[in-house]
């Protein structure tokens, strides 16, 4: 019964994968889910911030409000997600150096080099990605979810996973 609800699980994902990368060429109108893309290189430095998320409290997330997650299978500063997995959850991506929002500190906040060699913004360590099934700013539907090989997990202010 698990390995059956596993397979499901996989399908579905590569299924989100795959519609995501036939559409990532276009971005979301103001309004109407996170404007992230997994293929687009970034044009300006991104900002990670911090807003209160209910029971998970304060967490991190992009300057539009988007949810940040971990990934555990990542090492530090080091990415272990790409292809399909960097396509459910893209990477944030950053031009330059990150910038720091309200509530973040900067001594954590740092970038790494992808495997294709873009920049991916770092918080103590950790790789930060979204999700793509937050279609709007301060969803947390990735939440404990374990996909690609282990589980992801919203941020607190200390670079920390957070676990509901």
């Amino acid at each position: 019964m698990k390995r059956t609800a596993a397979a499901a699980t996989c399908a579905a994902t590569l299924l989100l994968a795959t519609a995501l990368t036939s559409c990532s060429d276009s971005t979301p109108e103001e309004g109407h889910g996170p404007s992230y893309s997994s293929s687009a290189s970034p044009s300006a430095p991104a900002t990670v911030d911090t807003k209160s998320s209910g029971k998970l409290g304060e967490i991190l997330v992009d300057d539009k409000g988007n949810t940040l997650y971990l990934f555990l299978a990542d090492t530090k500063n080091k990415s272990n997600c790409t292809d399909a997995c960097a396509t459910a959850w893209p990477p944030l991506l950053t031009k330059g150096n990150a910038e720091v929002g309200k509530g973040v500190d900067k001594k954590l906040l740092d970038t790494t080099k992808r495997p294709n060699g873009d920049k991916q913004v770092t918080y103590n360590g950790n790789p930060l990605y979204y999700y793509a099934g937050d279609t709007k700013p301060g969803q947390t539907n990735g939440q404990g979810l374990d996909q690609f090989g282990a589980q992801w997990f919203v941020l607190n202010t200390k670079g920390d996973k957070v676990e509901s």
